[in-house]
């Protein structure tokens, strides 16, 4: 017997023993204001939340942020949110997006378990663009938040090749001697903006 077969032996006698998957029909997590939930689990994460009840409601939201204010490349694949004047399609190199100022962007659904929102590559040519911009503002339509992950992954599907993530709250890293930094290498802040009627009514 070779030592790596006695290791893998002693190993394998000292193995706990297995136990049940926990079953998946539980009562899961839910809340009774889903919307007042998510909101505060954006901003307990170092993001910001704003309800809003029209795209002009939004873009009066917009003009009272100062990074969007003093942005001078904004992108917003939103229709009707924002005063867009850069075409992140029209770049070939991803890397052209770091110099985007404030990207205003959709979200398909929240989460209000954890603050995640769901965004895809659909009609996007670089999905980095979420997480290379200075500033991010995504927007939901507040009926799409859901109560918890189970609810969240139950509902994603790929039928074909594509690309999804969950984003919560602006990147941060608490790696330096404990002390959390928010924008270290992504965004800088994240607004999401919770509309309560569908974009474009």
């Amino acid at each position: 017997m070779t030592s790596r077969e006695k290791i893998l032996g002693q190993v394998r006698a000292k193995r706990p023993a297995p136990a049940e998957l926990p079953a998946l029909d539980n009562a899961w997590l839910s809340f009774a204001d889903r919307y007042q939930q998510f909101a505060a689990t954006i901003e307990s994460v170092g993001g910001r939340c704003v309800a809003v009840e029209s795209l002009d409601q939004l873009n009066r939201a917009l003009d009272e942020i100062s990074a969007y204010t003093s942005a001078k490349q904004i992108v917003s694949l939103v229709a009707g949110a924002g005063r867009a004047n850069f075409d992140p399609n029209s770049v070939d190199d991803p890397h052209a997006l770091a110099s985007i100022d404030f990207a205003i962007l959709p979200g398909q659904f929240g989460v209000a378990e954890n603050g995640a929102i769901w965004v895809t590559d659909a009609d996007l040519r670089h999905r980095a663009i979420y997480f290379i911009v200075q500033h991010l503002a995504l927007v939901i339509p507040a009926e799409q938040i859901l109560d918890n992950m189970h609810q969240a992954y139950e509902r994603l599907s790929f039928p074909q090749p594509s690309y999804g993530a969950f984003i919560s709250g602006p990147s941060k890293t608490a790696d330096i001697e404990q002390s959390l930094v928010i924008g270290a290498h992504g965004p800088r802040s994240l607004t999401v903006f919770c509309v309560c009627c569908a974009p474009g009514g």
